[in-house]
């Protein structure tokens, strides 16, 4: 009892200690008297006071140094805020706010939050978070439209966006040279020729100047319109049959004037994607607006000799095929990152004409009767790299079958069917969103087929 007493005294006379103190100095009393009890002597009461002292000062330390706790705490509290407000300032300075708004459809798609900067923890986060559960619009539209590769054939790949127009001049040059050996007479013996030879050499050069008009009807159908106007010069090198002159003749014809008009409709069938195809099916009617081969006059004075009926060489070239035509087609491509493979399935079909006539140089008209030019099938295939954001670059091959030519529904002599074969390479470049330059070197690798095409196009978008 004396040993609590003193302890109390010295409690109320501090008065700075606490219930910590006194839960201290508790157990130092129970302490006291259990090893008083274990020794049976007592303790002398200035120990006590003097533990009591030391256990005060520990907890006045304590106090101290939570106090300096709590002070660097509330310092980084005041810190944070700052820092949060400046992120606010920043976001709203550099519009992410806004972005993030437009992303939401997109990121709540995708079963997440993202934003453009890491957002900070507390309170604004959950703000954030809160913030971008609520809806806030819709995704955008994917794009659906084929990608864009260097075109090399008649028919491009890309559909004209809806509402656009485009306008494409193009201008084509072509070069062809062909012999020909024609033996008249008998042979005796397989080295030995009785007869007379014609050998001629034609060389064929035709330039074609032409307005394309394409039109975005919807983003998948799209309206053409071509109009060429064609120049074209052949000149044929020969020595005369049934003549014995040894020396080479040339004689030239040339002609120019508005070519056959175009029209075509294409239709996107199918949205495809990275490692899906597309299909774009298309339908072109030609028409003859352009001088045809049967309006021009047939020489049969330079090129008849005494009773010999005439080669059918006309005097001015024709810029028309002279038949109407219907083409129905698919274009086809396969984005294969990092190329695109592409192509053309076709088949062209020529209406017949009645009562064809042509005229002869001093024998006046001359009917033909019915004439069927023979169909066309046609099959391209090609790839597409493309070399940065404004060039690209493309290979191809075309291959054309020509039937045969009928008149009065039997195959004119001299006629059989042609396979035309044509190495394709072509680049592209892009000047901004609506010029390009398209560049095609075409190589002829059968023997019909002209020997160099050079086509240099200029779509341009309004």
């Amino acid at each position: 009892m004396i040993t609590i007493h003193g302890a109390r005294h010295e409690r109320t006379k501090r008065g700075s200690c606490g219930r910590r103190c006194i839960a201290a100095a508790a157990g130092l009393v129970l302490l006291v008297g259990t090893g008083a009890a274990q020794q049976a002597a007592p303790t002398p009461p200035d120990d006590l006071h003097q533990q009591v002292k030391t256990q005060g000062e520990r907890l006045d330390a304590m106090r101290s140094q939570i106090a300096m706790q709590m002070e660097q705490l509330e310092a980084m509290k005041r810190t944070l805020a700052a820092q949060e407000a400046q992120y606010r300032e920043l976001r709203q300075a550099v519009g992410l706010d806004v972005l993030d708004k437009q992303r939401a459809g997109n990121i709540r798609a995708a079963g997440s939050s993202a934003t453009a900067l890491p957002m900070p923890a507390g309170d604004t986060l959950a703000a954030s978070t809160a913030e971008d559960t609520q809806p806030v619009g819709q995704a955008p539209p994917r794009d659906s439209r084929p990608p864009e590769v260097a075109p090399i054939f008649d028919q491009p790949g890309v559909l004209t966006p809806r509402g656009k127009l485009i306008v494409e001049p193009s201008y084509q040059f072509g070069y062809s040279s062909a012999d020909r050996v024609a033996l008249v007479g008998y042979t005796i013996i397989p080295a030995l020729l009785i007869g007379l030879v014609d050998v001629r050499q034609v060389k064929t050069t035709t330039q074609t100047g032409a307005v394309a008009l394409r039109y975005g009807i919807t983003n998948r159908l799209e309206a053409e319109v071509r109009i060429p106007y064609v120049h074209g010069h052949t000149d044929t090198i020969s020595r005369e049959i049934f003549t014995g002159t040894a020396t080479d003749r040339v004689f030239g014809a040339s002609g120019s004037g508005l070519g056959d008009v175009e029209a075509t409709l294409r239709y996107q069938l199918n949205d495809g994607g990275a490692d899906k195809p597309y299909y774009i099916a298309w339908l072109r009617a030609k028409s003859r607006t352009g001088r045809d081969p049967f309006e021009v006059t047939t020489d049969c004075v330079q090129r008849c000799v005494q009773n010999a009926t005439g080669t059918g060489l006309p005097l001015e070239l024709p810029t028309g095929s002279g038949f109407y035509s219907v083409q129905p087609g698919v274009t086809w491509l396969y984005p294969s990152d990092p190329v695109v493979f592409f192509g053309n399935v076709s088949y062209l079909h020529n209406f017949a004409r009645n009562h064809v006539s042509r005229t002869l140089l001093l024998a006046g008209k001359e009917q033909l009767g019915k004439v069927q030019v023979g169909d066309v099938v046609d099959f391209s295939v090609g790839m597409g790299l493309a070399l940065n954001e404004k060039a690209s670059f493309s290979i191809g091959y075309d291959q054309s079958w020509v039937g045969v030519t009928k008149q009065n529904n039997r195959t004119v002599a001299g006629s059989a069917k042609t396979v035309l074969g044509t190495l394709l390479i072509g680049g592209s470049y892009r000047f901004n969103d609506k010029r390009t330059l398209n560049f095609t070197l075409g190589v002829g690798v059968t023997r019909d087929t002209p020997d160099a095409t050079v086509t240099v196009r200029v779509p341009m978008m309004y």
